[in-house]
């Protein structure tokens, strides 16, 4: 029975350190079904969520690495004119997945964690994709994947996880600000479903 009692226990101890939490994605959407599985990589990633916020469009934007949304933060605040303190560039780089305007972001940061998941987030916005001058989320995206190669020496990878009943020209402009910056393969998040049986 000692026996049985630590094998038990190091089995949960296994299972207890291996977990991951689920991260609350703001966007909730729900992808479309498929037959195949290909995981989705835990490290190196940018995921852009298209869903619903508010009764419009949003994109969420995640990245995997804290050290990089910290200095995708930095660099996002010096083109943006914005400046963040050691505080908030530490909750932001603990904030797994948002989705807020540059001009709401420091008012994010400073909402008490236990709030968050009340702050009305409406999305990061993605403008006009043949003006990536003054393009948010084409900042958000160049800026991580050019913090991703300071500080790592990788190149990032980028999926999108997009609502089934989301209208095909917001998935379409996700796909323009990325191939605008030469970004022509990257990942669709579905569910997966059975195969048709025969």
């Amino acid at each position: 029975m000692t026996a049985m009692c630590d094998v038990a226990f190091l089995l949960l101890t296994f299972f207890i350190l291996t977990a991951k939490p689920k991260v609350d994605d703001p966007s909730h959407a729900t992808v479309p079904p498929s037959t195949s599985y290909i995981p989705v990589p835990d490290a190196n990633m940018i995921t852009i969520s298209i869903g619903q916020a508010f009764g419009k469009d949003a994109a969420f934007f995640s990245v995997t690495e804290q050290d990089v949304r910290k200095e995708a933060l930095t660099e996002m605040g010096k083109k943006w004119g914005a400046s963040f303190t050691p505080e908030e560039q530490q909750r932001f780089a603990v904030t797994p997945v948002f989705g807020v305007p540059m001009s709401r972001l420091k008012s994010f940061l400073d909402t008490d964690p236990a709030q968050l998941k009340d702050f009305p987030q409406t999305g990061i916005p993605a403008g006009d994709t043949t003006n990536v001058n003054n393009n948010e989320l084409y900042d958000w995206i160049h800026m991580s994947r050019q913090a991703e190669i300071a500080l790592h020496s990788k190149i990032l990878n980028v999926a999108i996880k997009a609502d089934h009943a989301e209208a095909y020209p917001e998935i379409n402009k996700v796909i323009a600000i990325l191939g605008k910056q030469g970004l022509f393969k990257f990942e669709l998040i579905t569910s997966l479903k059975a195969a048709p049986k025969k």
